[in-house]
């Protein structure tokens, strides 16, 4: 084998020509449409469930700092996506990246993770929506028999439980409706998707603005019960305290890398760039812009979540919902149970919609069967196959593990994919300094260099279990990729032609 092979690359202008023809998807989406998408990954669980997790049992109110801590690596890796995105506006986001400068090898890693990240991400994010679907339920006096109410097994001090019932049936219903949704066509998904953004955002600003008059500030203190840091080295501790049983990092710096996996939303934009009208100027729009917004809003609803209520009393699975019933509020508790299942709603429709178009940029590169998940449907021009796929996984995962253990497994890769981003950028810039750039990182190399750092810091302050989970993932990536990727690589056989459905 030419170890040489692994690591070619493929040029820009043979990317930028890849865009023509009739695989190719249908723009469709504006600024507009893409910040909607971004807010919709990014606005739910992160606010309705891990929020609330998150200040209970790592950070405390310190959880304001560790997502102003995570919105500035965020807008670090932010700038890096969008000087990429407007270069080469197609669908694959860091994985088309590391393969135009990091080469084949780096970007099969990079794109075998993302799948597992937005999988596992809709997973955690189906089984949330499951729990608040229930309490809007038990307000009209319907109950889901307990039989298939919720996962198979509990996560609790590192060890697996069994619950008694069999499958989250809820989570299961709601995945299979948002793969029927995607199949139909991305633009019946992106106006779905603004229906719900709007009404969760609404709901958002209802908590900042109702839960404001009811802030004691003594609960903020101690603002940092579990101190400023939480830092392991691949789960060996260093600095922070650390939790007795599950020995896993606590403070600060540990709840911003937990939470982090709320802000995938940003990225998931930039895999739809193929889809975007104007991709030069509405891919950074919609990138940043939701970037800005959704940090702004969740440092505010921490600011009054941990006002309201003391952190060590702050419910776990939905924080937010009943710290109205803590103050005697049940009718606002309602609005925003209600709320909830709508955020999570357009989360797990932004999760699931870009997992299956980093599939279709790999297939079109040969790395995975073509025939499969690059074949675009002839009326829909939606990669089908794969999309039912993804939904078939996520449903698996959904509706036997729990939430807890799911959350814990989205976060590394996530921040691995933004260290390649942003060390992408200073390669591109070296070689290819005269490339068109409608978008220019600013501040380069202090940028990139400050978002592989922040992101590397986060990536060390994660419990063990997700550099286990990392490895055992990406063996079993590289496996796939030396037996079927390598041998059917474009990039070294350039005879082989993509089909093309016929247009209907």
């Amino acid at each position: 084998m030419n170890f040489r092979q692994l690591f070619a690359s493929k040029r820009l202008d043979v990317l930028l020509k890849e865009m023509e023809g009739d695989q190719r998807l249908r723009r469709t989406l504006g600024p507009v449409n893409l910040t909607a998408l971004g807010v919709g990954a990014v606005i739910g669980s992160g606010i309705f469930v891990a929020t609330g997790k998150a200040a209970h049992d790592v950070a405390g109110p310190a959880l304001m700092i560790s997502y102003v801590v995570a919105g500035i690596t965020c807008i670090f890796a932010a700038l890096c996506y969008a000087e990429f995105a407007s270069m080469a506006p197609v669908a694959g986001s860091a994985y088309t990246y590391a393969y135009v400068t990091m080469g084949e090898l780096f970007a099969w890693i990079i794109g075998w993770d993302l799948i597992l990240e937005y999988a596992v991400g809709a997973a955690t994010v189906a089984n949330g929506w499951s729990s608040y679907f229930q309490e809007v339920l038990k307000k009209v006096g319907w109950h889901i028999p307990d039989i298939c109410n919720r996962a198979t097994v509990v996560y609790q001090n590192g060890e697996y439980i069994a619950t008694g019932s069999l499958f989250n049936l809820p989570a299961v219903i709601i995945v299979a409706i948002m793969t029927a949704i995607l199949v139909k066509g991305i633009s019946e998904s992106a106006g779905f998707n603004a229906a719900m953004v709007f009404i969760k955002v609404a709901a958002v600003v209802f908590v900042i603005l109702v839960g404001a008059f009811y802030i004691q500030p003594s609960n903020w203190i101690p603002f940092a019960p579990y101190g400023w840091t939480g830092l392991n080295v691949m789960g060996f501790h260093v600095a922070g305290q650390m939790d007795e049983k599950s020995h896993e990092p606590l403070g600060m710096l540990a709840g911003s890398a937990i939470i982090f996996f709320a802000y995938i939303g940003f990225d998931s934009v930039s895999t739809h760039a193929e889809e975007a009208k104007n991709p030069q100027r509405d891919v950074p729009i919609g990138i940043i812009a939701s970037l800005v917004l959704c940090t702004v809003l969740y440092v505010m609803v921490v600011a009054v979540l941990t006002g309201m209520v003391k952190y060590d009393q702050i419910d776990v699975n939905a924080g937010v919902s009943m710290a109205f019933h803590h103050v005697h509020l049940p009718w606002a508790e309602a609005i925003i149970a209600s709320a909830g299942v709508a955020g999570m709603t357009s989360v797990l429709l932004v999760m699931m919609l870009s997992a299956p178009r980093v599939f279709l940029a790999m297939a079109r590169d040969g790395l995975v069967p073509k025939s499969f998940f690059a074949d675009i449907h002839p009326k829909y021009r939606t990669p089908w196959k794969s999309t039912m796929a993804i939904g078939l996984f996520v449903a698996l995962l959904a509706g036997f593990l729990p939430i807890d253990a799911l959350l814990h497994l989205t976060n590394i890769g996530t921040l691995f994919a933004f260290v390649i981003v942003c060390a992408a950028v200073l390669i591109m810039r070296r070689t290819n300094p005269d490339a068109p750039r409608p978008f220019r990182c600013p501040l380069v190399p202090l940028v990139p260099i400050l978002g592989i750092i922040c992101c590397s810091v986060l990536m060390f302050s994660l419990p063990a279990a997700n550099w286990v989970r990392l490895i055992l993932w990406m063996a079993l990536g590289l496996v796939i990729y030396f037996c079927y990727g390598h041998q059917h690589s474009v990039l070294r056989n350039p005879e082989v032609v993509e089909p093309t459905n016929p247009t209907v």
